[in-house]
């Protein structure tokens, strides 16, 4: 069995909430030596990644201008240890045992800077978490 250090972030879109959430984890777990990885997917996935996440994403430091939101599928969830729900239901996706989280932040459409940092609050957390 494959080492299950995935944390997945699902959003509708898998262009705003899961991918800052992803970002931000990954630069996070990094900079703390911890073994975990974080991916952004959504249900219904968007093309690309919108311009006003884009540019509130390159103000952070984070690249994703190129990023093509991924669609979630059982494959992708299946080395997932948690998954972290925005908005849909994940029962159908993820593996057994993997633990599933459903946070409810702003819509980033609304404001950028409330959202994200609604959401570093709770990777904070999470990254508390699984450190301990």
């Amino acid at each position: 069995m494959p080492a299950r250090n995935l944390v997945l972030f699902v959003c509708l879109h898998a262009s705003a909430k899961s991918l800052i959430a992803a970002e931000y984890f990954n630069r996070r777990a990094a900079a703390q030596g911890l073994p975990f990885h974080a991916l952004s997917a959504g249900t219904d996935p968007d093309e690309s990644v919108p311009p006003h996440v884009v540019a509130g994403m390159r103000g952070d430091g984070y690249e994703v201008s190129d990023r093509r939101p991924l669609r979630l599928t059982k494959d992708l969830a299946a080395p997932a240890r948690i998954a972290v729900s925005f908005e849909p239901e994940l029962a159908e996706y993820v593996p057994p045992g993997c633990v599933v989280e459903r946070w409810s932040v702003p819509a980033v459409s609304d404001d950028y800077a409330i959202a994200r940092d609604a959401i570093k609050v709770r990777v904070d957390s999470l990254i508390g978490q699984l450190a301990s």
